[in-house]
C-alpha cells in the first residue's frame, strides 16, 4: 500500500519563559511528521537543537530528502543508515514506530519486548533567576520527588543552596548546561555534596571534557551534550558516571533503546531526558524512561497548552498518554 508523509512546523507558546545559561524560551518550536498508509497515520515529533546548529528549516529539508525512501516503504533499520542522528531521524524514527504499532495492532512496548508503560517520577525544572525567585518557584512547584536546578557560572553555589532549603528532601539535579569550566567544577564539589546534590549534569561544553578521565567527583556527573549515540561511550565512558538519553540527540527511540543499552552494558547510570517539547516527544521517551535511574520529561508541562490526549503530570509524576494517542491500541 502507498505511503504518505507530511512533515510540518508547529509551535507552541510557553506558559512562562525558561531560562538556562544559553538563553530564554518562551515558544516551543517542532517539526510535526505523520506518515499514512491508508488510513493508518503515525506520527512523530521532532525539537531542533540551536545548539547542534538544528533549525526548523533545515530539518524540514532533510526530511524531504528522504521523502522517496519513506513513501517506496522504508523502515526503520534503513533510516537509521540513511539519515544521522538528530531532530529529522527523530520525528521519522517516532513516526514510524507508531504506524507499526498501529499497523500491528499491537503497542509499541510489546513490540520492544519491554514493560508496559507507567508513571514514573520526572525532574521539575527551576530555571534560573535570583536565589530568592528560585525558592519561591520551589514552593509554587510544591512538593515533588525530584527537581532539577538550571544554573550558569554566576554564583551558582547561592542558587542551589536556595533551592535546597525550599525543598530540603527532594533529589536534586543540577544542569550548568556546558556553562562551566574546570576550576568551577572543582570548586563546586564541596557545595554540591553539602547538599545533598544527586547528580551535576554535563557541567563543562562537550569539547572540553577530557579533563574529567581522571576526576573522581564528589557526585556522579552525568553526559548530555557530551553523547548522542551509542558510538559515543567508548570516550564517553571514561569521563562520566551517567548518561542523558535524549531522542533528538540520538535520532529517534530505535537508536536512543541501543544507547541506553549499550550504557548499561557499560555499567553507566541512564537518564531520560528532553527539550522543551509536546507530549507527542515524551510519549516514546516513556519507554526509555523506565529503564533509568533519573527521568526528565517535564517540557510538556511548560506549554500553554498540549496535544490533546498526551502526558499528564502530577505531583512529580509523568503518566501515559491517553490509549490511542501515540505507540498504543486504543480510541
Amino acid at each position: 500500500m502507498p505511503r504518505t508523509l507530511r512533515a510540518q512546523h508547529d509551535s507552541f507558546p510557553l506558559s512562562r519563559p525558561f531560562r538556562i545559561a544559553r538563553g530564554t524560551k518562551t515558544v516551543a518550536d517542532v517539526v510535526t511528521v505523520t506518515i499514512g498508509e491508508g488510513d493508518v497515520v503515525g506520527r512523530g515529533e521532532g525539537v531542533p537543537y540551536p545548539r547542534d546548529g538544528e533549525t526548523i528549516d533545515g530539518t524540514l529539508a532533510a526530511i524531504e530528502q528522504v521523502r522517496p525512501l519513506i513513501e517506496r516503504g522504508a523502515g526503520r533499520v534503513e533510516l537509521l543508515g540513511a539519515m544521522p542522528a538528530g531532530a529529522a531521524r527523530n520525528a521519522l524514527d517516532c513516526a514510524l514506530w507508531d504506524l507499526e504499532a498501529r499497523l500491528a495492532g499491537r503497542s509499541v512496548a510489546s513490540l520492544i519486548g519491554g514493560a508496559p508503560l507507567r508513571s514514573v517520577p520526572s525532574a521539575m525544572t527551576v530555571v534560573i533567576d535570583t536565589p530568592e525567585a528560585m525558592a519561591r518557584d520551589v514552593v509554587s512547584i510544591g512538593r515533588v520527588p525530584v527537581l532539577k536546578v538550571k544554573v550558569d557560572a554566576d554564583d551558582p553555589a547561592a542558587r542551589i543552596r536556595a533551592v535546597r532549603a525550599a525543598a530540603p528532601r527532594a533529589t536534586l539535579i543540577v544542569d550548568p548546561n556546558e556553562s562551566w569550566d574546570q576550576p568551577l567544577v572543582e570548586a563546586m564539589q564541596g557545595v554540591l555534596f553539602e547538599t545533598g546534590v544527586a547528580l551535576l549534569e554535563q557541567p563543562v561544553p562537550a569539547g572540553d571534557d577530557g579533563w574529567l578521565a581522571g576526576f573522581a567527583p564528589a557526585v556522579p556527573i552525568c553526559a548530555d551534550e557530551s553523547v548522542h549515540v551509542a558510538e559515543d561511550l567508548s570516550v564517553v565512558a571514561l569521563r562520566y558516571q551517567v548518561v542523558n538519553v535524549k531522542l533528538d540527540k540520538a535520532g529517534g527511540l530505535t537508536a536512543a533503546l541501543e544507547l541506553a543499552r549499550a550504557a548499561r552494558a557499560r555499567g553507566l547510570g541512564l537518564m531520560t531526558g528532553c527539550m522543551v517539547s509536546s507530549s507527542l516527544s515524551i510519549a516514546p521517551a516513556l519507554h526509555v524512561a523506565i529503564m533509568s535511574d533519573f527521568v526528565d520529561l517535564d517540557g510538556p508541562t511548560w506549554l500553554r497548552d498540549d496535544r490533546p490526549g498526551g502526558v499528564g503530570a502530577e505531583d512529580g509524576f509523568i503518566h501515559p498518554a491517553a490509549a490511542g494517542f501515540w505507540g498504543t491500541t486504543g480510541a
